[in-house]
This record gives C-alpha cells, structure tokens and sequence, in this order.
C-alpha cells in the first residue's frame, strides 16, 4: 500500500510541479496563472492538454514545440520531475500528518522560488506572503495559536538576524549584498524552524552557493547569482531530516576528537 502512495504522491508531484513552474515563471511578469491559457514562449500558439502533459509531453515531442519546432526551455521538465520526487519523499518520511502538510508546502516554495529567482533574480512577495500564511495556519492547527505567536517571534527574530547579515555585506562590499527578498524569506523559515535551525540553513545555504557563484564567476564573468533557491534547499533538508540543534552539536563534538 505505501508503493501504491508513493506513485501516487509522485504523479501528484508531476502535476503540481507543472503548475508551481507556471505560477514561478509567470508572477514576476505580472502575468495572470489561473484563467490564462499555457502557450508557446516562442509562436504564442495556445497548448492543449496533450502538449502539458507533465514531464512526457517533452519525451514525447523531444524538447520541442509541436507547432513551431523551437526549441522547449527544460526548466519545467526538470522541476516537474523534481517535484514529484520530492513529494514521494515528503510521504514516505512523514506519511499522513500535519508535517506532510507542511512538506509539501515546502516543496511548493521551493519550486515557484527558485523558477522566479533563477529566471529573473525576483522573489515575489506574494509567494512569500502565502506560504507564511499556510505555515501558520498549519502551526495554529496542529499546535495551538500559542505555538503560532511563538513562530511568528522565531521568523521576526531570523528577519532581523538576515537583515544584519546584509547591512555588515553591504559595508564590507561597497553594494547590495543580499536581496530583499532572501531577507524577507527567512521570516517564513522562522516560521517552520527555530532561530537557532535557521542559522544552520543560512549557513548550508551560503556553503552550497559558494563554489556555484565561483563556477559561474569564472566561466560567465557574472557575479549575480540567485541565493534563494540555495537557502530553501537547505530549508527543506534540514526539515525533511529532522536535524535538530542537538545534533548539530554532538556531530561538532565528535569531529573535534
């Protein structure tokens, strides 16, 4: 029966992926992902269901339209593909639960971020605004509203501390070392994770977009390279794992002997 879940939440996954990739690609244009049709980005021409099929419609056609031959960004294919995998997962590490809810939430903000942040450098505030909302809303259920008003501190109190961080790389390289919207985001980590947790994600977060932004310094001779999705990678692993601030400590402890 999990086998059976698993395929289930992964299907469920393509689909959503699809849909998260469409609202990350077009919020940042002011453009409308509800009622407005999907079309080609190149002939315009409208897509029936057969060209949206998740992940197969760019098997099935090789990457290209099939009305104008142009060639199919792969963006999407690569964030349907990994979003249901990362829903498969959400289930089969908490099954059944409040924090699948908040998993999967997770994933959600992962992709619609990191398409609008890779694409354009832009995290939308009304992204950020919905999922403090859902996260809350899920804490206020499952934990009461005490809980709430504690996560509500715990995300003002990594907002300030991100705020700090980005005023002292602002001093040190003479220009904008953080987007507000990073800034912004941490508040809704707070929300999930405490203070403490969140430091850890700014941390992996810096540590996996180090060797990127010098990749692509090199090789591109750019150095604006979008943070986000780097901090909600690491958002979602420190989630998805468990790791609490414990054991943190003891795996430091065992590394100095």
């Amino acid at each position: 029966m999990n086998i059976l879940y698993l395929i289930i939440f992964f299907i469920l996954g393509l689909l959503m992926g699809s849909f998260f990739t469409v609202v990350g690609s077009r919020l940042p244009k002011g453009e409308g992902f509800i009622t407005n049709r999907s079309h080609c980005d190149k002939c315009h021409h409208e897509l029936s269901l057969v060209d949206m099929i998740p992940l197969l419609s760019f098997l099935i056609f090789r990457g290209r339209c099939r009305y104008c031959k142009g060639k199919i960004d792969e963006l999407s294919s690569y964030m349907e593909f990994f979003t249901g995998i990362l829903y498969a997962l959400a289930f089969y590490v908490f099954g059944f639960s409040w924090n699948l809810l908040i998993a999967l939430g997770i994933v959600a903000m992962l992709i619609i971020i990191s398409v609008s942040d890779i694409s354009y450098l832009v995290i939308p505030d009304e992204v950020l605004i919905f999922f403090a909302g859902y996260f809350l809303i899920i804490k206020c259920l499952s934990l009461g509203v005490m809980e709430a008003l504690i996560s509500i501190l715990s995300g003002l109190s990594l907002f300030g501390i991100m705020y700090l961080i980005m005023i002292i790389g602002n001093f040190l390289f003479k220009k904008e070392s953080l987007g507000g919207g990073d800034i912004k985001m941490m508040f809704v980590f707070g929300v999930v994770l405490n203070p403490l947790l969140g430091l850890i994600v700014i941390f992996l977060g810096s540590l996996l977009a180090l060797p990127v932004s010098l990749f692509i310094l090199i090789k591109k001779h750019e150095n604006l390279v979008p943070f986000g999705p780097f901090l909600l990678i690491s958002f979602a692993f420190i989630f998805f794992t468990g790791i609490n601030f414990n054991m943190i400590v003891d795996f430091i402890k065992m590394l100095s002997f």
